[in-house]
Parts: C-alpha cells; structure tokens; sequence
C-alpha cells in the first residue's frame, strides 16, 4: 500500500517542478558556469602567467552571480546578471589599489558592505548588485591584489559573470513557456499523488488505527505539497500577460491568464475537498475498513479512475473516458437521499468535483502568452509605529549593524590570525542575508558555525581519504560544490558545511591541508558570528517579536482586503482590486509571517488558554484557505439581492480576524470583547441563499457560505483558547434590531 505513495512522489519529482527538481537544476548550471570560469581563465592564467588565484577568482564570482540573481523572468535576469560586471568592477579596481593601504582599504571595505546591505530595499536586483560589490572587493583584500594584476583581474570579473550569463541566461535559459507547462503537470503529478494517499486511506484495514493515521499523515503531506506547487504556478501566472495594445489595462473576463489562474485554484479546492473528505470519513468511529463493501468499492474505484487520469503518461484522448468512469462509479451513491451515508457521500461528491475540475482545467490552457514585466519597487521599506528605532527601515538598520560587525570582525580577525581574519568578516557579513530580526541572526549565526564544525570533520576525512591527488581531489571538489550549491536555500549551515570541506580539500590539492588550518576557521567563524549576533541585539536591535507583528499586521490587513473585494464582487459592487489576486497577495503575507515566527517556536506570551505561534500560524493558514475559496467563487457568483445579509455577517468575520490580529500582538488586549461569534448571521445570510430559486446558482451561494462559517469557527475558537474563554455569541436578530 505504502509503495503506491512512493511512486506518486518520483513521478511528481521526476515530471513536476519539485522545488528540490529546481534546486538540481540551479546547482547544475552554476556548477557547470564555474567549470566554464575555470577553464576560460586557465587559457588566460597560461597566457599572462598569473596566479593560480585568478582563477579561484572567476570561478567565485561565476557562483555568487548564480546564488545572488534570484529574478523568475529570463530577460530581468539576463540584466541583472550583466549589470552585476559594472559594481564588480568598481570594487576590483577600489579594492586593488588600496589593498597595500591597509587602515584605508579596511574603511573603505566596511563602507562597502554597508552599501550592500543598504541597496537591498531595492529587491532582488539591488541583493544581486550588493554581492556583486562585496564579494570581489573582499577577495582583493584576500588575494592581495597588486595594480599590474588590474588587467586579468578585470577578466576574471568579465568571465565569471559572462559564463552565468552565457549557461543561465541562453544555454540552459528556462523558457517561460516550458516553465509553465513544467509546473501545470506538477500540479497533475501532485494530483496523482493526492489520489494514490486518499486510496491508501480508503484501502487501511478498519481495526489498523496506526496504519490508518500512518495513510492520513501521508494525505496530509500530499495535500501540502500540491499547495506549494500550485502558489507556483500562480506567482508564475501572475508574471505573464497575453500581449495587449495597453499592458496595464485591468485583465477582462477573457484573460487567458485569468481562465487558467481560475482554473488552477478550482483544481486545487476540489483536490483539497477529496482529501478534506477523506480524512473526515476516516475520523468516522466505524472507520473506512467498516464501511459496507459495495460502498467502499464504489468510492476506490472513482479515486482510482482519478489517478489514472492524472497518472503521467496517460494518453491524452483516453482522459476523457477515464474521468466519465470515475463519476458513474459515485453517481448512485452521490444521488442516494436517505441520509445515511452523509460522510460518504461527501467523498463521492468530491470525486465529481475533481473529476469536472480536471476536465475543465483541460480547456482553460491558453495560448501562448508572454511574460510581464516586473516593477522595481522598494521592499519592506514602510514606516512602522512603535518605538522611534522600529521606524528605521530594515535596510538601513541592517547597514548600520554590519558596519559595527564587521569593522570588530576585522580587528578580532586580525588578532586571531592575521593570515585568516576574512573568515570572521565572512561570518559577521553573511549571518544578516535573508534575515529581518536579531532571533533570525542568532539562529543564522548559529547554523552557520555548526555547520563549519561539521564541515572541518567531513573535510578531514575526505582530505585523508584522497591524500592530496589531483584527480580524486578534483571530483570531490565538483561534488562538494555542487552540494554546496544545492542545499544553500534549504540551510545556512548545510553551505557552511559543504563549503568547509572544499577549502580542506583545495588546501590538500596545494599541499597547505592542516588541522589547525581548520580549527582556526572554527575560531574565526565563531568570532564573526558572535559579533554579528552582538551587533544585531545590541545596535538598533529589531526584535523578533516586533518583527512577527509587522508581518502579522501585513497578513490581517490583506486577508482583509481580501474578504472586502470578495464580498463586493459577490453583491454586484465594483471590488478594489480582483478578488483572486488579493488572495494570492494575503498568502504571500502568510509565508512572511511563517519565516519570521520560526524563531518563536514557544508559546504565545501572557495567554491563559493553549496557544503557540505554530498554532496561529495553522489558524491563519486556515483562513487563507477558505478566503482563496471564497475568493475563487467570486468570480461566477453575483447576487446584489444577498447584499443586506452578506454584508453584516462578512463585516463582522472581518471584525474578528482584525481582533485576533490584535490578540496575537505582543502585548495586545488578554480578553475576547473585540471579538463575536457571527454565527447568526451567517444563519441568516445562508437562510437567504436557501430561498434561491434557481438550483445552480442556490447551490452555489450555500458553497459560498461554508467558508465564511469555517473562518468565523477557526478564528472565534482561537480567541476563546487564547483568552481562557470563549467568545461573546453574537446577538439575536431581534434585539439587534
């Protein structure tokens, strides 16, 4: 049963664009540029007779332009990566005429890497020119660069970054076509995967509750993952535009790149309402295995048809079929009106639902549409209220913290060891990339020098092992770069690992290798971390709880506007902007605040009842959930006639998710007044869709109903755990009147 599950997930690994699919494939193209920078700067090093550095020199800068140029369009990437030769330059020349004075070269040094970290509030282009002025200053330092060396070095900047231009931009460019038809089968493959997971549970024995809850973790785990991939496709869709006269012109009801967003998000709900079913069947006391067996044969056989609709492979013309089985296989016990089978029939209907989904989704693929361009807009650059020192945007005070880090890393480094105080700059540098509080450096810092420690291990023992020959040397330094560039984006420390063991190895292959080689990197990085982590509490410290309620505050407001342009495009009201897209924005604000509660793992401070920053993290995950639900029916629902029910009962849903928001606040109000179950008035406005003549649409409005009624249960009940009580019941229709 287990390896039905395990060969969904190669397939979705093998035909999808898995995110470790696209790590293979970043890892394999910066290796090969850097294996392209070597070989062309060898042919330069023969004819110039330089140092062997100048080739250490390309190659590093061939992998910093490939780690730093992280743009999803081709043609912003391919300027990026030109535009990162002009800032490489400037540092090369600064950096070499000024590295035999010493004091001035090291203000000029923390200057720049202050200016590096600064230019990040330009997005992803200023991150990539930051690198490119760090990293080549930093290795004139290093090297000792003299002026006659200007001219191979300058080569070395004009190849390194040429090699990633030529691989990632031309060569091995991902067409935006091919990448959205990669992801489009991902999101069939994960599908499958979801389907093989709903079988396993259907199939688990009755009295095998472990082998029951093993199957439900595994659905859990398939239904997590098609949401990933499908946020892909649509961050991807979102980037794309059919090629108007007028580029900004708001998308019309044809919008292909609408249909297929639309088409995209009814594909995941139904496959979200399977497994959502599925596990609610199996919560049943009598469990799956009990139900009566032509029951249970009927609903595997819809799911099996299912999968292989969406099995890869499956022919084309054959799809059709297959799916018109798998609903005859349900319909009888989807039409049955007894009542007795209520959970049951929720998985049948469920299997319809997928089924019409997929079919529909089949016919929504546009044609050929182009990518759009992206506005360089300033990231994370509001002014926030509070203490004076959290106004300070996060660039700025980030720009003062590495100066203060770094100017001590150098002088600690210095003391340490002067042949080797660039690893503690190193450490002092790097532990605020990607970081937006001092719990995020620590844990940085942190990683960053286990990691290290590991990495001297491993080093020493693959330096033994190949006991400095060049050839077993040279593949397992490919090998080690290449894991190197792979798990960067997964961990700090697993690239501090990676990278530890190719210096032991390159001191191996040029007869240097020693263990207090070593050792002193442990030190140094240690230092430099240290100090960094000093700087970040110590210098306009930004706490991390501050920093969880900023994105806290983002994420509220946005599911906010979310809910507000849905329920006006439900009631014939022009929206403030389309419903699907601001869902979309309010999930990208929950993956923010997903990143910065990962240093608060504990639980929520001066809360009587059970709360932890994990669980209102699955709360508001559920919100987003149901508000892209919602959101989604928008878009063929309007009914201006709902408009006197629907409203008070979405204000109110909208009143409680901002009182949550200021309960989970860091010093927020401990009780539930802000705070009222809208449960009536969800009655009411659901009362009214009842009364609906026509069938279609009456069933369309009571589906629009239930997301509304899961959002005020899941946010109601978390303020009642939080406060230590429940929330206030909404009043009576007739003493509200």
């Amino acid at each position: 049963m287990r390896g039905r599950a395990w060969i969904g997930e190669l397939r979705t690994w093998v035909t999808g664009v898995d995110p470790g699919l696209g790590r293979l494939r970043l890892a394999g193209v910066a290796t090969a540029a850097m294996v392209l920078a070597v070989a062309l700067m060898s042919v330069v090093r023969a004819v110039t007779g330089q140092p062997v550095t100048v080739v250490v020199f390309a190659a590093v800068l061939a992998m910093v332009s490939n780690l730093s140029v992280n743009e999803p369009e081709l043609g912003r990437r391919r300027v990026t990566t030109a535009l990162m030769v002009l800032p490489a330059a400037v540092a090369t020349v600064l950096g070499t005429l000024l590295a035999e004075h010493r004091l001035v070269s090291d203000t000029v040094f923390v200057l720049v890497m202050m200016v590096a970290v600064w230019i990040r509030r330009y997005g992803p282009r200023g991150m990539a020119l930051g690198m490119a002025m760090f990293m080549p200053y930093f290795f004139t330092q290093f090297l000792q660069a003299k002026p006659e060396q200007l001219p191979t070095l300058l080569a070395a900047v004009g190849v390194g970054f040429g090699s990633t231009l030529l691989l990632r931009g031309f060569v091995f460019a991902e067409k935006p076509e091919k990448v959205l038809d990669d992801l489009l089968r991902a999101v069939r493959a994960h599908v499958h995967a979801l389907c093989l997971a709903v079988i396993d549970v259907l199939e688990a024995p009755a009295d095998d509750k472990k082998d029951i809850d093993a199957a439900l973790r595994d659905l859990h785990r398939r239904r997590t993952r098609l949401n990933d991939t499908v946020l892909l496709v649509v961050d991807r869709i979102e980037q794309l535009r059919d090629e108007r006269e007028d580029p900004d012109e708001e998308a019309g009801e044809d919008d292909p790149r609408r249909a297929l967003s639309l088409a995209v998000a009814d594909l995941e709900l139904a496959a979200e309402r399977l497994a959502v079913s599925t596990r609610r069947l199996a919560d049943d006391p009598e469990r799956p295995g009990a139900l009566e067996p032509e029951v249970r044969e009927a609903l595997l056989d819809g799911v099996r048809g299912l999968a292989s609709a969406t099995a890869t492979g499956a022919p084309e013309a054959m799809r059709g079929a297959v799916l018109a089985g798998a609903r005859r296989s349900v319909e009888e016990l989807a039409e049955e009106h007894s009542g007795a089978r209520p959970r049951e029939q929720r998985v049948a209907f469920a299997v319809i639902r997928l089924a019409d989904a997929l079919e529909g989704g089949e016919s929504a693929l546009p044609a050929p549409i182009t990518l759009a361009e992206q506005s360089e807009e300033p990231a994370d650059e509001e002014e926030i209220p509070g203490r004076p020192v959290d106004r300070i945007a996060l660039s700025t005070r980030q720009a003062v913290q590495v100066g203060v880090a770094t100017s001590l890393a150098i002088v600690a480094g210095e003391l340490i060891s002067p042949s080797r105080w660039y690893w503690a700059v190193i450490a002092a540098f790097v532990v605020f990339a990607g970081t937006a509080s001092r719990g995020d450096v620590l844990a940085r810092g942190w990683q960053r020098l286990i990691g290290t420690v590991g990495g001297v291990v491993a080093g020493m023992l693959l330096a033994f092992a190949v006991g400095g020959r060049a050839v077993p040397t040279l593949i397992l330094l490919a090998a080690c770069v290449f894991l190197a560039l792979y798990l960067f984006r997964i961990s700090v420390g697993l690239l501090a690992f990676w990278i530890t063991a190719v210096l032991a190895l390159l001191y191996g292959l040029i007869g240097q290798f020693s263990v207090e080689t070593l050792v002193l990197r442990v030190i140094e990085t240690a230092v430099g971390g240290a100090l960094g982590a000093l700087a970040a509490l110590v210098i306009l410290p930004k706490h991390t709880r501050v920093a969880f309620r900023e994105a806290l505050d983002d994420t509220v407001l946005a599911l906010d506007e979310a809910l507000e342009a849905t329920v006006d495009r439900l009631t014939g009201r022009p929206p403030t902007g389309l419903p699907v897209e601001l869902a979309r924005i309010a999930d990208e604000k929950l993956g923010t605040l997903r990143q910065r509660a990962k240093p608060l793992d504990n639980p929520l401070p001066r809360r009587h009842g059970r709360g932890s920053y994990q669980r209102a993290l699955r709360v508001l995950t559920a919100v987003d959930h149901y508000t892209r639900a919602l959101a989604r029916l928008s878009d063929r629902i309007v009914v201006p006639g709902w408009a006197p029910t629907l409203d008070p009962a979405v204000e109110r849903i909208r009143a409680n998710i901002a009182g949550l928001g200021e309960l989970l606040r860091p010093g927020g109000p401990a009780g539930t007044d802000g705070i009222v179950s809208a449960e009536d008035l969800v009655d009411e406005a659901e009362a009214w869709a009842s009364r609906c003549d026509d069938p279609g649409l009456r069933r369309d409005l009571l589906t629009a109903v239930r997301p509304l009624r899961r959002i005020d249960q899941v946010v109601v009940g978390f303020a009642g755990d939080l406060a230590g009580g429940p929330a206030r019941a909404q009043e009576p229709a007739e003493s509200r009147g």
